[in-house]
């Protein structure tokens, strides 16, 4: 059955890393001819939008920018954003059926505290736009389907303690690719365990080996959360001729993977096999989304033969599924047993590094935990920077769904450090109950609210 499908295209011509980085306007113009070139674009199926800028609210919504958001951004970032809202704002008004935004920069690394840039992205545009459509249109339960071939550790990292978000990320295993996480043992924070669901794959895995894994784990999970909107995270350097990764996934495998995932919305992200892969693969999936054929997707090269997955490979993925479909049946009884509940807080601590800007982050977490609510998040972060300057923040997240008892532990935590920094450079405070967002500057003693 066809669909009316929306399309944002923003090549971001005058944002790249470097001249030659492979994360280039490119990526996108292959596509977008090709499209024109086989007329898709004329179908009445297909309905292109036109990109606007999202503002800093929007941003301070996800991120806390360090040292603000204007250092971290550029007006690309903001069209990139701003295109998904464009989307989404037509898909809950119900011109669309579902919508794709191929956009750039990036953005499934930017994790909530921004220093710099890694993996390519600064800010995440899909996070941007979930919150938007959750203050806009109220929507509760969000589903992520991330099918890049790099774990989506930034989307990871902004949901891990938010119970009311699906995140499945399928990957290439963490030990042979960038950014080297994304394990079966990461399933969540005490108050969201089990919503974090990761599928590390070996590297080779085919069409046939994914397409197990979405039909076993990823559709079952998705039936059983009944989520609101199922937003695709789209990297398509899964696909066999990608040149930073190692997969055999093909142009129909996406395009038979959204047509059973059924996203309302994809956002692209990676992929960077600009003339043999991203063309195929975009028009795919586009033509998956619309409900139009698409059985004469195939890349000249494609040969079934090579695709054919190995038996040691079939045995490893029926061992994933059955052990994440156990953690995932078992997560309240894990969560009740894997936390400190008699306590007021379960702190953790990391390491992260900005590959891009080589910036090295000193992150400490403290969760609240609350047996009304999913409580609150305090991070203290220490970005060291290649200049040798340290910046040093705490940011305070007050989950939506906070109880009155910790909205005003959260707003009395901000106004106490104010008072007395510790240290700090700058203190956040990421009001979601009452949609505001505040930034203290220590040395200037100045507040932005947005």
């Amino acid at each position: 059955m066809s669909r009316k499908t929306g399309l944002v295209f923003f090549p971001a011509f005058d944002w790249a890393i470097t001249p030659t980085h492979p994360e280039r306007e490119e990526r996108l113009l292959y596509t977008r001819d090709q499209l024109f070139e086989e007329g898709v674009m004329d179908l009445p199926e297909i309905v292109e939008y036109k990109p606007r800028n999202a503002d800093y609210k929007d941003i301070a919504r996800v991120h806390f920018c360090v040292p603000d958001i204007s250092a971290q951004i550029t007006e690309a970032h903001l069209i990139a954003a701003g295109g998904t809202l464009v989307l989404a704002d037509a898909f809950m008004n119900k011109e669309i059926d579902n919508g794709f935004a191929l956009v750039r920069p990036p953005g499934h690394h930017s994790m909530r505290v921004v220093h710099g840039n890694r993996g390519f992205c600064n800010i995440h545009n899909e996070a941007i736009m979930i919150e938007y459509l959750r203050k806009n249109y109220g929507l509760q339960k969000i589903a992520i389907v991330d099918t890049d071939v790099h774990h989506g550790d930034g989307t990871q990292d902004i949901y891990y303690h938010d119970p009311d978000v699906l995140f499945i990320s399928f990957h290439q295993d963490g030990r042979t690719l960038y950014p080297g996480s994304g394990f079966c043992n990461e399933l969540g924070g005490p108050t969201a365990y089990g919503t974090t669901i990761n599928i590390p794959l070996l590297p080779n895995t085919t069409d046939e080996g994914i397409h197990y894994v979405l039909d076993q784990l990823v559709l079952p999970l998705l039936e059983e959360f009944q989520p609101d909107i199922i937003i695709n995270s789209a990297g398509q350097d899964n696909h066999y001729t990608d040149p930073l990764a190692n997969m055999r996934f093909t142009a129909r495998g996406y395009a038979r993977l959204n047509e059973k995932l059924k996203p309302d919305l994809a956002v692209l992200e990676g992929g960077y096999a600009i003339e043999s892969a991203l063309p195929y693969v975009n028009m795919g999936i586009i033509l998956a989304m619309a409900g139009i054929d698409y059985s004469w997707v195939r890349e000249p090269d494609y040969r079934p033969e090579n695709f054919r997955e190995t038996p040691e490979h079939m045995a490893y993925l029926k061992g994933l599924v059955e052990h994440l479909q156990d953690a995932w049946h078992n997560r309240e009884e894990m969560a009740a047993a894997g936390f400190p509940w008699d306590e007021e807080f379960f702190e953790s601590s990391r390491m992260i590094y900005y590959d891009t800007d080589n910036i090295r982050e000193q992150q400490q977490e403290k969760i609240r935990l609350c047996k009304r609510c999913p409580g609150y998040q305090v991070i203290r972060s220490r970005g060291l920077y290649p200049s040798g300057r340290i910046r040093t923040i705490q940011a305070i997240v007050l989950h939506r769904r906070a109880c009155p008892s910790c909205q005003e532990e959260a707003r009395e935590l901000y106004r106490e450090r104010i008072a007395d920094p510790e240290g700090l450079d700058i203190i956040y405070l990421q009001d979601k109950p009452q949609d505001r967002y505040h930034q203290f500057t220590v040395s200037g003693e100045s507040e932005l609210q947005y």
